[in-house]
């Protein structure tokens, strides 16, 4: 999924000329000068205009950050409440304001960016409940070959912890058709809950496949069997139990025309893909949680002004590997190009611009993502690091 700018079609409508200013009227009484009154009385208009904006603006401060009307909430200093384990290496984090104040809104497909203790920075998917505005949930596969965010979570992060975070922001909406097909891999199924549960609440025609390895790997299982209330349209499927799955034949449990909402493993997220066209579904959103592969990329060369280091990218890697060999910490999280963790600033060189997230502006003043932006075959771009 890419984001769409609005767009409007016509022409504007011509409009005619200011007129020219003219002399002021008389005042009441037919004097030219302004009326006494009236000035008095536009005077205490604006001194009253200005005490109720200060006070609007005493009840704000008081009742804790608001929600900005942007859809990118500034940062939030949020306390770890529990930890629970949800299945095998999974665990979940219930996160409140320290005061146990309101938090800013979200919507199905949302993610909190944190800033852990080390320093590394890492997006998870909400998957609590969107009515509930007290609590964030997340949920947190132990991965003890990843990049390290994972493991310090389960491990070095403990019940009290206080966690700098950034969010709620959303690039997997749910668009609440009325018929859907949930598709969840393992852990994929964190942005696909609060789908699920309003789903449920709107009465729309839903189904969910939850896809594993065992099912004791599968998180949430409960709460979701609770959502379906009976009735089938939850399954669980396992590789122990039933073998590996078949993309084309989960899609053709879809109803007619209805949107499919994917997220797991890349390899499932590519057959999907490719078998989505001869089902009876209409549509497909998904997200991935690995990087995608690299895509018509050449080779190229980095160099750290900074250090003087040069760093050969192969045509099938990343600058972002490239960088994390030389650098273990480099910052990133998405590796998708949308989050913006990864930004660094190029001095000299041509970027070939890959991502979602920066602006023509900031591409003009040397901004990249090194996750998914390359540079032409045989160039050397001079990053200032």
């Amino acid at each position: 999924m890419s984001p769409t700018t609005p767009s409007t079609s016509g022409s504007p409508r011509p409009t005619a000329a200011p007129p020219r200013p003219t002399a002021a009227p008389p005042d009441l009484y037919g004097r030219d000068r302004g009326d006494r009154m009236m000035r008095a009385l536009t005077v205490l208009g604006r001194l009253h205009t200005e005490a109720v904006a200060r006070r609007g603006r005493r009840r704000a401060r008081s009742a804790g950050p608001p929600t900005p009307t942007n859809g990118r909430p500034g940062p939030l200093e949020l306390v770890v409440r529990e930890k629970v384990v949800e299945a095998e290496d999974v665990l979940s984090l219930r996160l409140t304001a320290p005061a146990g104040g309101r938090l800013p809104g979200w919507q199905p497909g949302a993610h909190l960016l944190l800033e852990l203790p080390s320093g590394r920075r890492r997006h998870y998917s909400l998957c609590g409940d969107p009515q509930d505005r007290y609590t964030y949930r997340i949920a947190i596969r132990r991965l003890a070959a990843g990049g390290g965010g994972s493991v310090e979570l389960h491990d070095a992060v403990p019940v009290g912890a206080t966690l700098r975070t950034a969010g709620p922001r959303n690039a997997f909406p749910f668009a609440a058709e009325p018929a859907v097909l949930f598709l969840a891999g393992g852990i994929g199924i964190t942005p696909i809950l609060p789908m699920v549960r309003q789903a449920a609440r709107a009465g729309s025609d839903w189904r969910l496949i939850h896809l594993g390895r065992t099912r004791a790997s599968l998180p949430f299982t409960a709460e979701l069997a609770e959502l379906a209330a009976q009735e089938d349209r939850f399954e669980v499927r396992v590789d122990d139990e039933q073998g590996p799955p078949d993309c084309a034949e989960l899609l053709g449990r879809a109803p007619l025309g209805a949107a499919v909402y994917c997220c797991g493993p890349a390899p499932m997220t590519a057959g999907v893909r490719a078998a989505i066209d001869a089902s009876p579904a209409g549509g497909l959103h998904f997200e991935r949680f690995a990087p995608p592969p690299v895509v018509d990329g050449r080779p190229f060369e980095l160099r750290l002004r900074r250090s003087g280091i040069d760093l050969p990218v192969p045509a099938d890697r990343t600058a972002l590997d490239m960088l994390r060999e030389a650098r273990p910490d480099t910052a990133y999280s998405c590796r998708q190009g949308f989050c913006g963790v990864c930004r660094v600033r190029v001095s000299a060189g041509a970027v070939e611009h890959r991502d979602l997230r920066l602006t023509d502006h900031e591409r003009a003043a040397g901004a990249m993502l090194v996750c998914v932006s390359r540079a032409a075959a045989g160039e050397r771009l001079v990053l200032d690091l």
